[in-house]
């Protein structure tokens, strides 16, 4: 339990500090709204019993997932640069085999049971959210990306995809070529890198959320 404990406090201190070095402008004009794209597939039909910001532990197990670690984080603004605090910021993705935690994944029997898949984090004062995952792969003829969805209370006030920088499959992406605007479609496209030259084998990745007024339906 205390080897858990001490796990979670490095994934809230790593969360913040990381953040805080590159948070837009408080007088910030204002912003692009992060573009809504589709929720599926899949949205988990049935969610882990774990749904915590580390998707690379289960429960309690010791054994990680497979993939490359990927420390995520950004914040949850309005389109006025104004953090939005006590949002649920949710994130599903496939597994290093490209499936999903949903019973029509194509690969479901070969999914690795030691990757949660799915992960909540609820936003600070800041609008902060972090989690700790594996750098996305392809489904299909998909390109790489990770799915968001934002919550506050029972409504949804946004849904989007985040995808990787220089990733040849953007280009032929079905859904990410269906934002037709340059900058808007930039927004969404993000730089995973390493963290440090110590810890070179673990990317870093910021996806800002800009919301607008009006929630998904």
């Amino acid at each position: 339990m205390h080897q858990r404990q001490n796990r979670r406090h490095f994934l809230q201190s790593f969360a913040f500090t990381s953040a805080a070095l590159t948070a837009p402008g408080a007088f910030a004009e204002q912003l692009t709204r992060t573009p809504r794209q589709t929720e599926g597939p899949f949205y988990p039909d049935h969610l882990p019993l774990d749904t915590d910001n580390d998707l690379l532990i289960v429960n309690d197990n010791i054994t990680p997932a497979v993939g490359q670690v990927t420390h995520l984080s950004g914040q949850v603004l309005s389109t006025r640069g104004e953090p939005i605090r006590n949002a649920v910021v949710e994130i599903w993705q496939v597994d290093r085999n490209g499936s999903y935690i949903h019973t029509d994944s194509a690969r479901r029997g070969g999914y690795d049971t030691n990757f949660q898949g799915f992960g909540r984090f609820l936003t600070n004062a800041k609008g902060e959210y972090y989690f700790r995952t594996i750098k996305p792969v392809a489904y299909g003829p998909r390109t790489p990306h990770i799915h968001f969805a934002v919550k506050r209370g029972n409504r949804r006030m946004l849904t989007t995809q985040c995808y990787v920088k220089g990733d040849p499959q953007n280009n032929s992406d079905t859904i990410l070529s269906q934002i037709r605007e340059k900058h808007i479609r930039e927004s969404v496209i993000v730089d995973f890198m390493p963290i440090s030259e110590q810890r070179s084998s673990e990317l870093k990745a910021r996806f800002d959320l800009m919301l607008g007024l009006t929630p998904d339906a």
